[in-house]
């Protein structure tokens, strides 16, 4: 049965989907548009048994909890520095809160001994038929599969080419954030964790490193209607941000003054996929492509599950595309599709309203509110993991390459 696998993306689910498949011997590449790995990004966690039996499955668990960020308190405040809610570090950070880019480098180095990697290329085109997914590659290099997985996102390719325009999956949810990496100078106005400041329909907050006490990030969020920019000019979005700012009080405009030397901005629309079904023939979706929120959906704990059980049906039906793609769906698109509601919630939560605001600070500043709402984001994390058994395959001679 099918063996030879293609995986598009290598941020998390990529990696994670590498790792398992790799260990079931199947012979795995995995390509990347960008240069190497991607590093810096927001924090992202894992909270509840689920998430953390995989990761212990996996080997990862211990080298996460060493580069754990101990989490990130916030404080919300006014334009005038006042304090109006206080939120504990478990409360965003759950039971491990890594950087996103430590997790990106955790996940690839246990999958390289399983795998082949392609940074600085892409997928070009798709073509299916009975021998296999034939692939053309940006480029221009060739190659000919028997699956084919997209992990590369809210915005895949693969879905595109595979499944039809990425409008067809998407909706906006009305709102857009940006995140950036600036110096953490004296006088910036926080401390420990993050402080923000609303004002209604946005939000704009400065967070410190805690493993890097040099460095913070900025992280803003706005509620707009659907824009079009170019998603790869960076000064046309730096521009989008800061008109939505201004005349915004507080340390804003000293944040939005970092904006226009950072090399690293992170800008999108806050959105979510939605794919009636995540396998097309050869090719099947995987993480945000298939089923993803761009924040607050736990989209990087699902992508690990995920990761597991695709993996692991594949291994079961011994490559046979078909059964493994109908069971992985069938296991995982409740689950999924519950962890994925919490991103319809993010903007409104981090920039509502006026009145929005007040009920939202006065909720969350009464501690059995806010205990029951730790409490039931682990439950919505919780399913019946499958157990695939202990695979030890090993490639000989799987490397990274970074040949474009």
């Amino acid at each position: 049965m099918g063996k030879k696998v293609l995986i598009s993306g290598a941020s998390i689910a990529g990696p994670a989907l590498a790792y398992w498949l790799g260990r079931y011997g199947f012979d795995v590449t995995v390509v990347e548009l960008a240069p190497g790995l991607r590093e810096g990004g927001q924090a992202v966690d894992f909270r509840g048994d689920t998430h953390l039996t995989v990761l212990e499955r996996m080997g990862v668990l211990d080298d996460l909890r060493r580069l754990r960020t101990g989490g990130s308190p916030m404080v919300c405040v006014d334009e005038q520095g006042k304090t109006r809610l206080r939120l504990p570090a478990d409360f965003a950070g759950g039971d491990i809160e890594v950087l996103r880019g430590d997790l990106a480098r955790v996940l690839y180095e246990h999958s390289l001994p399983y795998a082949d990697y392609l940074f600085g290329d892409s997928v070009g085109e798709l073509r299916q038929d009975a021998a296999g997914v034939h692939v053309r590659f940006r480029s221009g290099r060739t190659g000919t599969f028997d699956l084919v997985i997209g992990a590369d996102g809210l915005h895949s390719t693969v879905r595109r080419l595979a499944f039809g325009p990425e409008d067809e999956y998407v909706s906006h949810l009305g709102y857009y954030a940006a995140a950036w990496s600036l110096p953490n100078y004296a006088g910036l106005g926080f401390g420990e964790g993050s402080v923000g400041v609303n004002v209604p329909g946005r939000y704009a907050s400065v967070g410190t490193d805690n493993r890097n006490p040099e460095t913070a990030r900025a992280f803003f969020v706005f509620a707009a209607d659907r824009m079009t920019y170019d998603r790869h000019d960076q000064e046309q979005q730096k521009a989008i941000v800061a008109e939505a700012f201004a005349g915004v009080g507080w340390d804003v405009p000293r944040l939005l003054e970092t904006l226009k030397g950072a090399d690293d901005l992170y800008f999108d629309s806050i959105s979510r996929a939605d794919v009636p079904r995540w396998s097309h023939g050869r090719v099947a979706l995987i993480g945000d492509a298939a089923c993803g929120a761009t924040i607050g959906g736990m989209g990087t704990g699902t992508a690990v599950v995920a990761a597991y059980v695709l993996a692991g049906e594949l291994a079961a039906a011994d490559g046979d595309h078909a059964p493994a793609f109908a069971r992985y769906e069938e296991l995982l698109r409740e689950y999924a599709q519950g962890c994925q509601k919490g991103g319809d919630r993010t903007g409104k939560f981090l920039a509502p309203g006026r009145l929005g605001i007040r009920i939202r600070n006065w909720m969350l500043s009464r501690p059995r509110v806010l205990a029951w709402m730790l409490e039931e984001g682990k439950k919505v994390t919780g399913i019946d993991l499958p157990d695939y058994g202990r695979p030890g395959a090993r490639r000989e001679g799987a490397a990274a390459r970074g040949r474009g």
